[in-house]
């Protein structure tokens, strides 16, 4: 029984995290149609954002929550006005574009933190059950991924700026024939995206050791759960982050975490030859 608790809490820990990591390229991806290379990067500065706050006094639930997505948010409006706005519609343009944004960030990082290795601790001590002791952040992890997918689901679905967005996605010239300014509309979509990306930085923050190319070893699985996911922002991330999440804990617990990662990869292969559009796309059609 306490094993069966310690699984199902890591799943969701693992599915969790795939929507914090995701959440921000699900946005600038699958709204703006932007390939964003530089999006482990952002996270790296929001993970730097976050141990620099911390040291400096600030509380670190604040570092996370408020100040990361802030700095990278900000990041990412200077980004988008000064590069990405000119590229819009040429596809292998912004992924050059932002792959050589990633680069100049890196070397930036480097030159400014060195490839010493950052961190800060964890602010939640571990709990045991039973004969298993499980991390209490990861419970602070699956909250934050729940509130993102809620939050997100609301704006999108409810509100009158998520109504405009998604007009102004899908044909700017509509929008800006009632009165809407698309350019505007872009660039608080791109803010909002990097800012979810500067949050997952720095609530991953705690957990590892940072280094200026920590961002790349996340970028793989974002992108994975984001094309598998499918058009569908919401659907997508939660279906495609379940599927994922569930699948690597699984074979994690019965092999290795190796051969967790192996499955996850050898998943999204047989699905994006299955459902080439993705799951949305094929399954749950017409849904946010």
């Amino acid at each position: 029984m306490d094993l069966t608790a310690v699984i199902i809490v890591e799943i969701l820990y693992t599915i969790a995290s795939l929507i914090i990591i995701s959440s921000g390229l699900a946005v600038i991806f699958g709204m703006m149609k932007v390939i964003n290379f530089a999006h482990g990067e952002f996270m790296m500065i929001g993970g730097y954002a976050t141990i620099i706050a911390v040291k400096s006094g600030i509380n670190i639930y604040v570092s996370i929550l408020i100040i990361a997505p802030l700095v990278v948010g900000i990041i990412g409006v200077i980004i988008e006005r000064l590069i990405i706005r000119h590229l819009y519609g040429r596809l292998v343009d912004t992924m050059l574009a932002t792959w050589g944004i990633s680069i100049v960030l890196i070397g930036l990082a480097t030159m400014i933190f060195g490839n010493t290795t950052e961190g800060i601790t964890t602010p939640i001590s571990g709990w045991q059950i039973g004969d298993y002791r499980i991390n209490g952040y990861n419970f602070f992890i699956i909250m934050i991924a729940i509130l993102i997918v809620s939050l997100g689901y609301y704006l999108l679905k409810f509100t009158k700026l998520g109504l405009i967005a998604r007009g102004a996605m899908q044909d700017p010239n509509v929008a800006s024939s009632l009165g809407y300014n698309p350019d505007r509309i872009y660039m608080t979509t791109f803010f909002i995206g990097s800012a979810f990306s500067g949050m997952a930085g720095g609530i991953l923050a705690p957990l590892v050791g940072l280094t200026p190319n920590w961002g790349t070893a996340y970028i793989a699985k974002a992108f994975i759960t984001v094309v598998v996911g499918g058009p569908s922002i919401i659907t997508g991330l939660l279906s495609s982050s379940t599927l994922f999440g569930s699948v690597n804990q699984i074979f994690s617990f019965i092999t290795t975490p190796v051969w967790g990662e192996v499955a996850l990869l050898v998943t999204a292969i047989i699905l994006l030859r299955l459902l080439p559009k993705g799951i949305t796309n094929s399954i749950f059609r017409g849904k946010l």
